[in-house]
């Protein structure tokens, strides 16, 4: 198949990538390579894939009306899997014009693109974040997400209500994927493992938020690849039995589910693991809670787990030295 991965050079969609390329897919990798973090990075990720003579790289912005209509009418792709996004809930905060764009904007596009071009099905990534005040855990998909605390939080649960009426209008399979904190190689520096893992090999200080009493339910980014694969090949149909009223449901071919490691941990224990990884102790210097961050995530995969097939497989113990294994060799 021919199939579009928007993202390409940042750190989910460089995994996905390579997973459909290892397995002979044609693979046409879209990003702008924004400066949001190094970009040495990114190029290093574009690098790995190049090798791959079925991979075609375009560098677009895909807030770029005419220039996504072309992309399409250039490719017909068989499957869509849009991974691109402007990420980070902090820097919402102080920066809301570059998630309507990248996030609101870019999706419209690639929706009208699948919709012009009949697109088979639409992957999409969605967040944990969107869960926002929620209080009961584990978070499913069938609760109620209206109070998001951070701008990125709404976006994404914009772009899961964009997606339902192109699926009710227009007939699109789409199906969209609440990542729950992706963690692994090639990940982003501005990512907490990342983040930390670096500050701590040179000895600086670590900020901790609520004094490491933040919950998060990891997941290794092998599985989060599994995942969409799952959901890439799972397409959903029309039900006409389904009278609606459940977020994560419609009479439209439309789907929404969760991919969470299943085990969540604290913040400070997440750092344990991660000195005992590195060898080295941390500098913590402990902050109170941030009005944007959400307190617990947990996912329920019942829904993931029946329709998809899918369950982690990788815990923490296990992922956070592969990381560091990856951050020793590319930080030299």
């Amino acid at each position: 198949m021919k199939i579009l991965v928007t993202g390409a050079a940042g750190f989910i969609g460089y995994h996905t990538a390579e997973r459909l390329l290892s397995e002979r897919h044609a693979v046409v990798g879209v990003d702008n390579l924004n400066d949001y973090y190094d970009v040495n990075l990114k190029h290093a990720r574009l690098n790995r894939l190049a090798h791959y003579v079925n991979f075609v790289f375009e560098k677009i912005d895909l807030a770029d009306r005419a220039a996504t209509e072309k992309l399409f009418a250039k490719h017909k792709f068989d499957r869509v899997i849009h991974l691109a996004a402007q990420a980070g809930v902090r820097y919402s905060v102080d920066h809301p014009a570059e998630y309507i764009d990248r996030n609101i904007v870019a999706f419209a596009n690639v929706l009208e693109g699948c919709r012009a071009h009949k697109s088979a099905h639409l992957v999409y990534a969605s967040s944990s974040s969107i869960y926002g005040l929620n209080e009961k855990t584990p978070f499913s998909v069938h609760d109620s997400v209206d109070h998001p605390v951070s701008l990125y939080a709404a976006t994404k649960r914009a772009n899961e209500l964009q997606a339902h009426v192109y699926s009710h209008l227009y007939n699109l399979p789409t199906t969209g994927l609440r990542f729950f904190t992706v963690y692994g190689p090639w990940d982003r520096p501005d990512m907490a493992l990342q983040s930390f893992a670096l500050k701590i090999s040179r000895g600086e200080e670590i900020e901790v938020y609520n004094h490491g009493e933040l919950v998060r339910d990891w997941t290794y980014i092998d599985d989060i690849v599994t995942g969409i694969f799952a959901a890439m090949e799972t397409i959903p149909v029309r039900d006409e039995s389904n009278k609606g009223g459940d977020p994560a449901t419609s009479w439209a071919p439309f789907r929404i589910y969760n991919l969470g490691g299943g085990n969540p941990i604290t913040l400070i224990d997440f750092i344990r693991l991660l000195e005992s990884a590195l060898g080295k102790t941390a500098k913590i210097i402990f902050k109170p809670l941030r009005p944007e961050d959400v307190l617990v995530t947990h996912a329920d995969p019942s829904d993931t787990e029946r329709d998809l097939g899918f369950k982690p497989e990788i815990p923490l113990a296990q992922g956070i030295p592969k990381f560091v294994a990856w951050f020793a060799q590319y930080y030299k």
